[in-house]
């Protein structure tokens, strides 16, 4: 290529990048200004052309007020009686949805797959139908109840839950953690000490009428549970559950779980215990335990270690070949029969001593109504009861729910559990909840679906029907049952692994599972659970009030904005404070919000206000004061000789503007803006509002502007009705993005230092030092311009910005090129106004 033509492309290259900067610095010219290209190839001109276009398109900036017109924003709809009539009308769709959702069954069973389902819930079935056994006996135990309590809480419940749930792995029934909180009321309210009877000299406990006032006690804790459950589940309440976060829930059962095993100790050492309850009855009995030590019963002892120790090797077995076992080894079971048989044949109870539960009677009885006096005394503990049980069942359903593809319903799964309480109350069921060990071997042996559950709780009917009969005359050592629920609490007690993990994701959360496991641990389970709440309650609060506040930069060629403090890359814009909280801004934060940002801003915004204050008032009575001496020389003028003093005034309806800092020798703060990022803010109630209002007027006190971005329509709203806007605050001064906020703020402050110093003026003048008429003359008049001439500081930038775009204006050459004509320019702009003009 000859250097003629590298001369011409880099007039064109040069030429393009003078436009560009020109039409980037001062985007106004686009609309009045037409570039014409002379004196270059015509083939070249597409060129220059398209290195300036690029920078035509700049980024529309919508304030909210803006936005509202452009986009049409709908108006806030007001919730009227004839809606809502017209909502809960009745109709045949209406009832048959309503149908649908009240009894789920009827929506998944007539599309039941019999051939790829019905085996795996048949065998899953019989599985836990056979893990329901010894389990029901030992967690009625644990709840202080005869064995076969245990037998009926696994029958009445699990089979109604097959109508009204909506997992189809989760195995309700007995659990550990509901059968203690139970044991507690039961050993509390209906204590061994009230059926003490002498026989021959000697106190004895009459535990026939201690199990049948316990069995009514618990009826009626069971059926208010039930009633509290369906109640939230009719009022849509599902979401209590979420107080109950994921770190309070494995606190509370993993300190329920030392609750069950300090409760089984005496059935393993043999010895008999007073019942404490109350706080600090955990150590209480511990101590008391430690005490007795000497008297254990050694048969009663190895017993529950041999049982312990098969238990637990066969349950390892199952877990490690589940793959290749049609079905688990049925431990329990096995250890149930085969310790029944050998306790009948050697007479452990007369020869050695152990403990024996006694006769299981067989068949159902018929169904008894609660006691209702009770309600008063035990409202609270069933509130708490129906809390835990929903919390731990619905957690464990949206696993499995997540897992296979399905969807639960947490309002209706609150229905279903209730109603299984409400019902199995009335046949001496005690309050169900779900099983964790139950649920994997449902799932993990083929259970699809809530079959499953049937066949198990017909399992359990047919044992209580006529198995039952065999247990009549046999002796199940207490032992064995205690082996069995401390077997099973090692899931829970893996649960300590938590503590390693918080420690490392979350301290917060780590400091809410210990606070809850202690407070459990020494304050009883019902005292301990409120305690939990209130403090996980006040973790959220406390984080709202300590939120991380922090400005905000740009990262470089991007929108972008992250906390200088954090990112090397985030820079600052240049005369702009960008503001962010990580929280939302209401009454209990809302004080710290406005410290934090007045601090981040690095002045003293209250100090300033007040020197400000005090220098106007010390301006005010030298103004006075040269008033009075004014008034004095005008009289003594007008009564002695002298000539008379004409005075000209500038009328009486100009009023003079408000000195400025720099006028008042007070300091200026080294940004003129400051941007409030509000994206994540939630809601804002009067305070904050009120807050807002004098942040907004402290700003602007020491003449700095201040504007709001990312704030939500919810949050608009609410301003809105509290009476935040105002002729001095308007949505003009909200913007939907940071961005948007500080391309507002730029293109403001250039037009400002446009409008003061006109930044075509040099380029307007021609030969002779003319200026270009065309340039300096009004479209349409002074009406028509769009931006009015206002009085603001110019920041050094803008001040360079202004002659910068002056020096490109002025028609320059680069070296090496040639004008075809030496009296013509490479370029000329020729436009009929310009707004900064």
């Amino acid at each position: 290529m000859c250097k003629g033509a590298k001369s011409a492309d880099g007039a064109v290259r040069w030429l393009g990048l003078c436009s560009a900067a020109v039409l980037a610095h001062c985007p106004a010219l686009l609309q009045y200004t037409e570039v014409k290209w002379t004196g270059i190839p015509e083939s070249q001109v597409g060129m220059a052309a398209e290195m300036s276009l690029t920078h035509r398109a700049p980024h529309k900036v919508l304030s909210e007020a803006e936005l509202e017109e452009v986009a049409q924003r709908k108006p806030p709809t007001k919730p009227s009686l004839r809606g809502c009539l017209r909502k809960t009308r009745c109709s045949g769709s209406a009832a048959k949805s309503l149908l649908f959702r009240f009894l789920p069954f009827l929506r998944w069973l007539p599309r039941y797959p019999v051939k790829d389902w019905l085996l795996g819930d048949i065998v899953s079935g019989f599985s836990v139908g056979i893990m329901h056994l010894p389990q029901g006996l030992a967690y009625a135990l644990l709840a202080g109840l005869p064995p076969v309590t245990g037998l009926y809480s696994s029958f009445y419940p699990v089979f109604l839950y097959f109508f009204f749930g909506t997992s189809r792995h989760n195995s309700v029934g007995p659990f550990a953690v509901i059968s203690v909180m139970i044991g507690s009321l039961t050993e509390s309210l209906v204590p061994s000490e009230n059926f003490v009877e002498s026989v021959n000299g000697t106190n004895v406990t009459n535990e026939e009428l201690r199990d049948a006032a316990r069995v009514e006690l618990v009826a009626t804790i069971t059926v208010l549970t039930g009633i509290f459950q369906v109640a939230l589940g009719l009022l849509q309440f599902g979401f209590v559950v979420t107080y109950l976060s994921d770190p309070l829930v494995r606190g509370y059962t993993t300190a329920s779980s030392v609750h069950v095993l300090v409760s089984q100790l005496k059935n393993v050492f043999g010895v008999s215990q007073g019942e404490h309850s109350g706080p600090l009855s955990l150590f209480v009995t511990v101590i008391d335990l430690c005490k007795k030590l000497p008297d254990t019963n050694v048969g009663t002892l190895v017993t529950a270690i041999i049982a312990m120790v098969a238990i637990l090797i066969v349950k390892e077995l199952n877990h490690k070949f589940a793959a290749k076992l049609p079905m688990p080894i049925p431990i329990e079971l096995i250890t149930i029969i085969v310790s029944t048989g050998i306790s009948y044949g050697v007479n452990l109870n007369d020869k050695f001593g152990i403990s024996v539960v006694g006769n299981i009677p067989s068949g159902l009885k018929p169904p008894v109504a609660p006691k209702i006096s009770y309600f008063g005394q035990v409202a609270g503990n069933a509130f708490a009861i129906a809390v835990v049980g929903y919390a731990i069942c619905i957690s464990l359903g949206k696993i499995f729910a997540l897992k296979h593809g399905y969807k639960v319903d947490s309002n209706q799964e609150l229905i279903a559990l209730g109603l299984s309480n409400f019902l199995g109350g009335f046949f001496q069921c005690f309050a169900i909840s779900c099983s964790m060990s139950r649920s994997l071997v449902q799932e993990s042996t083929g259970g699809n679906s809530q079959v499953a559950g049937v066949i198990a709780s017909l399992v359990i009917l047919v044992t209580i029907l006529k198995i039952g009969e065999l247990f009549r005359d046999l002796d199940l050592p207490s032992a064995i049952l205690a082996a069995i629920i401390i077997v099973n609490l090692k899931g829970m007690f893996k649960q300590f692994r938590d503590l390693s993990t918080l420690w490392k994701s979350n301290r917060v959360d780590l400091l809410v599972w210990i606070v809850t496991f202690v407070a459990t641990l020494l304050l009883n389970l019902d005292i301990g659970l409120a305690v939990s709440v209130a403090f996980g309650l006040l973790t959220v609060i406390f984080r709202t009030q300590l939120p991380h506040y922090s400005i905000l930069g740009r990262i470089s060629d991007t929108d972008v904005y992250r906390d200088v403090t954090e990112y090397d890359l985030a820079q600052e814009v240049p005369g702009v404070k960008i503001f962010r909280s990580s929280s939302t801004v209401y009454f209990a934060n809302v004080e710290l919000y406005a410290e934090a940002l007045k601090k981040k801003s690095g002045i003293d915004v209250d100090r300033l206000i007040e020197k400000k204050k005090k220098a106007l008032k010390k301006l005010k009575k030298q103004q006075k004061k040269l008033e009075k001496e004014k008034a004095k020389r005008k009289k003594n003028v007008e009564n002695g000789p002298g000539p008379a003093v004409i005075e000209l005034s500038g009328g009486e309806s100009s009023q003079p503007s408000e000195p400025s800092l720099q006028s008042l020798g007070l300091p200026q703060p080294s940004f003129h803006t400051v941007i409030l990022d509000f994206s994540p803010v939630s809601f804002v109630d009067t305070v904050s509002i009120k807050i807002l209002k004098n942040i907004f007027k402290d700003f602007q006190e020491i003449e700095v502007d201040v504007f709001v971005a990312g704030c939500g329509v919810s949050v608009l709203a609410q301003l809105e009705r509290g009476n935040f806007f105002s002729s001095a605050i308007t949505k003009h001064s909200f913007f939907p993005s940071v961005h948007d906020a500080v391309e507002h703020v730029s293109r403001e402050r250039q037009q400002a230092s446009v409008s003061t110093q006109p930044c075509c003026a040099q380029h307007g003048r021609g030969e002779g030092g003319h200026t270009n008429p065309s340039l300096s003359a009004p479209l349409g008049g002074a009406q028509d311009q769009d931006v009015a001439p206002q009085e603001e500081a110019i920041s050094p930038r803008s001040r360079a910005g202004k002659e910068g775009v002056a020096a490109l204006m002025t028609p320059t050459r680069p070296p090496g090129t040639q004008s075809p004509d030496p009296h013509q320019p490479l370029w000329t702009l020729s436009a009929g106004a310009l707004p900064c003009a």
